[in-house]
């Protein structure tokens, strides 16, 4: 139907991908231990919305700019680069003002959660590359409407995803709930994850186009 094939391959292909750790898995889990499931399903809405905007433009063909243009693909790499960073320096500038409370990431409104989560996804121009590269071998070469069949396709690839991250934020949110974190170790796991957006930031701004 629509020209996809091999359905059951794409999705479990999907689910893996999706299940690899990244900027996104890492904002989630933070916002969840942090602020609650709720603040990590907020994330994870962004994530989704800024996966929307990859599937559509590489639908109409946008994201082909990418994929062709190194000035456009370098300047998507670098904004995006800069923003995972900006977030990092948040997380290694926690500190614990009162000896007497745990250290926590300063909490934010839902909807700044949200903008976080669409920009670490938008800004990263390796998934506009990626769904080019990876859902048109689930479309067949004749299929009369592959733009729409690309649509479908991403949205069941996103939709695995939401459920996915959807389920890491949960699964974060009770285990930060259960367990009661030393603050000292609660200020050094700050730092670990800010380090590592800092390495991710790099990484992403030292990738290449191919």
């Amino acid at each position: 139907m629509f020209g996809i094939h091999d359905l059951p391959l794409f999705i479990l292909s999907g689910l893996l991908l999706n299940i690899m750790p990244g900027p996104d898995s890492l904002l989630i889990m933070t916002r969840s231990a942090t602020q609650g499931w709720r603040a990590g399903v907020a994330a994870t809405m962004g994530i989704g919305a800024g996966t929307m905007i990859h599937v559509l433009a590489a639908a109409l063909g946008l994201s082909a700019i990418l994929a062709t243009s190194a000035t456009a693909f370098m300047v998507v790499k670098y904004v995006g680069a800069a923003y995972i960073i900006y977030m990092a320096v948040g997380l290694l500038r926690s500190k614990r003002r009162d000896p007497a409370a745990p250290i926590v990431v300063p909490p934010l409104p839902y909807a700044k959660i949200f903008a976080q989560g669409f920009l670490t996804n938008v800004l990263n121009p390796k998934v506009a590359v990626f769904f080019l590269a990876f859902v048109p071998q689930f479309i067949a070469h004749d299929a009369p409407g592959k733009a729409l069949a690309f649509v479908i396709l991403g949205c069941i690839f996103n939709l695995n995803g939401m459920l996915w991250c959807t389920s890491l934020a949960l699964f974060t949110a009770q285990a930060s709930a259960r367990i009661k974190v030393n603050p000292n170790v609660s200020l050094w796991l700050n730092r670990v994850t800010g380090g590592l957006f800092i390495w991710l930031g790099i990484k992403l701004a030292l990738s290449k186009q191919n």
